[in-house]
């Protein structure tokens, strides 16, 4: 007997007999259907440093104005032109570099959905949402989202989303933290999440 096979009878013996592994695991312990609760991703997303924004749907060109007047920001091609103020300079993402988004000022998107239980707000590559790439590299990320887009937890997100789309799940700005616990944000991607909530449609 060599040391591996010592050891795994030692590991064998100290286990005893272990139950076999169940073919169908169950699923129902995370039912989708529960009723959402937009003042808890509201205290998630504050919680996660991201600035929340709750508005009439005409009151959107103003929130973003006063978030990025004066910027210059790349919009996918799908975004709501009367979303955005006059203040703002719009580049519209048709194929441009990592170069060219790098250089802008900020991003305004809308959203697929948002998981209250999480504080996430989900992107799904829609043409009012676009690449991924453009809610990356920009230091300021604008999400406009609706009321009724919310929902309670992940099972319901995962529902309402296809699979084979390309998601980019987003709770708060990007931070990260160094082996001091020393809090860095704008590593992974914006420094800046502001989520402007509107009534439902």
């Amino acid at each position: 007997m060599n040391s591996r096979q010592l050891v795994l009878g030692r590991i064998r013996a100290a286990l005893g007999d272990t139950p076999a592994t169940p073919v169908d695991v169950p699923r129902e312990y995370r039912p989708a259907g529960s009723a959402a609760d937009l003042d808890l991703l509201v205290h998630r997303l504050t919680d996660y440093r991201a600035t929340v924004h709750r508005c009439a749907g005409g009151e959107v060109a103003q929130v973003i104005g006063r978030i990025l007047g004066g910027r210059r920001i790349v919009i996918p091609p799908g975004l709501p032109r009367h979303w955005l103020p006059d203040s703002v300079a719009t580049v519209i993402d048709e194929n441009l570099t990592a170069e060219q988004i790098a250089a802008v000022d900020g991003v305004v998107t809308a959203a697929a959905v948002a998981v209250a239980e999480t504080g996430t707000v989900v992107l799904d590559a829609d043409p009012d949402q676009g690449r991924r790439i453009i809610s990356l590299l920009p230091d300021v990320h604008v999400c406009v989202l609706r009321a009724d887009q919310v929902v309670a937890s992940v099972p319901d997100a995962l529902a309402r989303v296809a699979p084979h789309r390309p998601l980019t799940w987003i709770s708060g700005p990007s931070a990260t933290s160094d082996i001091e616990l020393n809090r860095v944000e704008g590593v992974h991607g914006p420094r800046q999440l502001h989520v402007v909530i509107l009534p439902p449609a």
